[in-house]
């Protein structure tokens, strides 16, 4: 069964008063998000991964040795990444709930060391990829970064939260200005009830 875009969980132009214009999402989600399910479904089929979960695809052809992935593998991983981007963001300012908080201030020292860790990562990944917040196989709360649409499956870690560093996620709205592109991510867009209930 061919994968499928998702619609988004909101209004393209419902962000636009917290920083993501409606033109931002046309070309991404309708645009690149829509390339990785019509080039992923393309290269699936008539193979072993045709059937299986996206989960199953990435995890089963991400290769840890390789210098570049294989088409099946960013692909599908791209589709997975932004599939779990647009419901990590939402239209209303929500508040980080108590048990969330408690876990990052655990993990960081404070809420505001955490974002300063991840708009650090985000910052300082080289070229394309993604900031994560991780719960990593040991149950403690990491900030990682990974490169083009590699993520944390690959690595047996829970995904909290991820923030998409290619240009095309910031550059009509911000553009080369990728720190400020993070921080209002990370005040304005993030929805930390969805990330509380990944935990």
């Amino acid at each position: 069964m061919a994968f499928e875009l998702p619609d988004l969980p909101y209004a393209h132009d419902a962000l636009a008063d917290l920083g993501m214009s409606a033109e931002t999402l046309e070309y991404h989600h309708d645009l690149h998000h829509k390339a990785y399910v019509d080039n992923g479904n393309k290269l699936i089929a008539g193979t072993e991964w045709e059937n299986k979960s996206l989960e199953d695809i990435i995890t089963g052809t991400y290769d840890k040795n390789a210098v570049a992935q294989n088409g099946i593998f960013n692909n599908i991983s791209q589709l997975w990444n932004h599939n779990q981007f647009w419901e990590m963001m939402g239209p209303g300012k929500t508040a980080m709930p108590g048990e969330l908080e408690k876990a990052i201030t655990e993990s960081f020292g404070s809420v505001d060391e955490f974002k300063s860790q991840f708009a650090a990562a985000g910052a300082g990944q080289f070229g394309s990829g993604w900031a994560w917040l991780v719960k990593d196989t040991d149950g403690s709360l990491k900030v990682t970064k990974t490169e083009n649409g590699v993520n944390p499956l690959c690595f047996g870690q829970t995904a909290l939260l991820g923030c998409d560093v290619w240009e095309h996620s910031y550059y009509i709205d911000f553009r080369n200005k990728r720190p400020a592109y993070l921080d209002n991510f990370l005040n304005n867009l993030v929805n930390w009830e969805n990330v509380a209930s990944r935990l």
